[in-house]
């Protein structure tokens, strides 16, 4: 039996499948590119012996069917698919790597390389051991609908996460704000959920499936400014050109805001008590807006003692008393202005 010709080539194949394992433990994960190579050099080894051996590892073997060399033919044509996997994966991991991937991509690569494993062990399972694929598939559907009930939850996150990668709703690193009012910074992303970094330091762990059903705000793109509004309120004795002019050397003055595109200065709205500006400007990042803040409201203060500009009180805390004649529109008494807000 061990003169046969397919015998020495079986176990050459064991010999190569082997020592590759071992030198691709060797190499280390740190070493992607030395690992695919060593794959596709003992792959390309093993694949020759079985062509100039005329064997085929998509066929039951029916030269060795019991003894010791049926199990070195098993074991020949196990290692083969185990490397062809390998060689796959190590493809797509390279791929990612060189095309400089964002993590987030992971998780596609993820379900690529489930696959890839998924096909070589049904294959192994039809052309080594000669069971019925079709069978297993139909026996692993069936298995798979009842986890699917029973991991809906899972599940819907999963492949919520799926539609967010591939969407490319966000990226790491991105500050994002959602509809009900969480924001922070996108640190980490897995099959069910994102975490993010908020303001107060904190992670906030948020299952994919919510994401993708509440509305999303991306405060990193298309760029990392941020535009910040600052309403003001005037004593409406100055003329609003001057207020204007006297904010937008404020916003000059400024060294922690973005002047491309430049500041604006919009007069909202007028009455008899106030002028209302709004100050609009952009920070580099979401991060700088408190500092930025703190600095214009420092300098409002500062230009309005120099050029004898009063805030006036805000709208919310004046109170309105009728006169005693009817008919006659209400007008704002100094004696009865109480602050309700405080």
């Amino acid at each position: 039996m061990f003169s046969d010709d397919h015998f020495l080539p079986l176990l050459l194949i064991n010999i190569l499948g082997i020592a590759g394992i071992i030198v691709w433990h060797v190499q280390g994960r740190s070493r992607q590119t030395g690992r695919l190579i060593v794959q596709i050099l003992f792959f390309t080894g093993m694949s020759l012996v079985l062509y100039m051996g005329g064997i085929a590892p998509h066929k039951p073997d029916d030269v060795y069917t019991e003894g010791f060399a049926a199990l070195l033919s098993k074991s020949a044509r196990m290692l083969w698919w185990t490397h062809l996997a390998w060689t796959i994966v190590g493809f797509i991991h390279i791929y990612v790597r060189l095309n400089h991937k964002p993590r987030e991509a992971h998780l596609i690569m993820d379900i690529a390389v489930a696959i890839i494993y998924l096909g070589v062990a049904l294959s192994v399972m039809g052309f080594v051991f000669g069971m019925p694929i079709a069978t297993l598939v139909t026996t692993s559907g069936v298995v798979a609908v009842i986890l699917g009930l029973a991991l809906q939850n899972t599940l819907g996150d999963v492949f919520s996460g799926i539609a967010l990668t591939l969407g490319k709703a966000y990226a790491i690193g991105d500050w994002v704000e959602l509809s009900n009012g969480t924001a922070g910074r996108v640190t980490e992303t897995n099959w069910r959920s994102t975490n993010l970094l908020t303001g107060a330091n904190n992670i906030a762990v948020l299952p994919n499936s919510m994401l993708a059903r509440q509305g999303l705000t991306s405060l990193s793109r298309p760029d990392e400014t941020h535009q910040i509004t600052l309403s003001v309120r005037f004593v409406a004795r100055q003329r609003p050109r001057f207020v204007e002019d006297v904010m937008r050397s404020v916003l000059q003055a400024s060294t922690l805001i973005v002047k491309d595109p430049p500041p604006a200065v919009a007069l909202k709205t007028i009455d008899a008590i106030a002028i209302e500006v709004e100050l609009q400007f952009r920070v580099a990042t979401l991060a700088m807006g408190i500092s930025a803040r703190n600095e214009l409201i420092e300098l409002i203060h500062d230009q309005c003692g120099a050029n004898r500009l009063s805030l006036a009180m805000p709208a919310e805390s004046l109170v309105y008393v009728a006169t005693a004649t009817s008919g006659e529109s209400s007008t704002p008494s100094a004696e009865s202005r109480s602050s309700r807000a405080l």
